[in-house]
């Protein structure tokens, strides 16, 4: 985001007229949820300030640092005791969707016993981000994160990628139960030198856990740089 996020953190970053954040939590609010656990960085007190305990929005929010940024694997353990035994919802901080798709996703979770929820966006083009691979009932069985040219030339050649497939994207937005952390706490650093929560949704599904795929119907966008951001403010929300 460059000189833009000089003084805000990127999901304070607005989009008409309210921060990232904002849009993102109003849309769980929507789906019922009124527990949220910011995960800060990068100036969290402008975040915490903002927000405040939440009340403004009829909500309870609370707050951990992540102080060492070392990847999105571990950030989640800092809510493991907000959490408690309840499933929950993860977001990334700069994904923008429709309000709905925090109900629709409820709803997939609670179409069979699952372990959680993975979202995600189609394309033909297969450089795009994390691949992520179903089966016939559209639940994941395996998710290659960031896949390298080599890479892709071997899920090619293996099957895993058809021509004329539609490859899916994780689209950075889950629900997950607290059997996550069992997961995360287990975490190597990957070859970038971070922990990364794809490879604990990988495990979790190693370990047996299924987890439902709902594709997102409407509006997703990574807010990653000032080039979308503008683009945003242009369209009506």
């Amino acid at each position: 985001m460059r000189e833009l996020t000089n003084e805000l953190p990127k999901p304070m970053l607005k989009v008409h007229g309210k921060p990232i954040l904002e849009h993102i939590i109003e849309g769980i609010k929507s789906a019922g949820v009124h527990d949220i656990f910011i995960v800060t960085g990068f100036k969290a007190e402008v975040i915490e300030n903002y927000f405040g305990n939440g009340e403004k929005w009829k909500l309870r929010i609370a707050y951990g640092r992540q102080v060492v940024q070392d990847g999105t694997g571990k950030a989640p353990e800092l809510a493991k005791e907000f959490i408690g035994a309840s499933p929950f919802f993860l977001s990334y901080g700069d994904i923008l969707v429709k309000p709905e798709t925090y109900q629709q996703m409820v709803h997939r979770y609670n179409e069979n016993y699952f372990s959680g929820v993975i979202t995600v966006t189609g394309s033909e083009d297969v450089t795009k981000g994390g691949l992520v691979f179903f089966d016939d009932k559209f639940c994941l069985k395996r998710l290659v994160e960031k896949p390298s040219p080599a890479q892709i030339a071997e899920l090619k050649s293996s099957g895993w990628l058809k021509p004329g497939d539609i490859a899916w994207y994780n689209a950075g937005i889950y629900i997950f139960r607290p059997s996550l952390f069992e997961y995360t706490t287990k975490l190597q650093k990957s070859p970038r030198g971070e922990y990364e929560l794809t490879d604990a949704v990988s495990a979790l599904v190693d370990g047996h856990h299924p987890l439902a795929g709902m594709k997102i119907d409407g509006r997703w966008v990574d807010v990653r740089d000032p080039e979308v951001l503008a683009k945003l403010e242009e369209q009506q929300s």
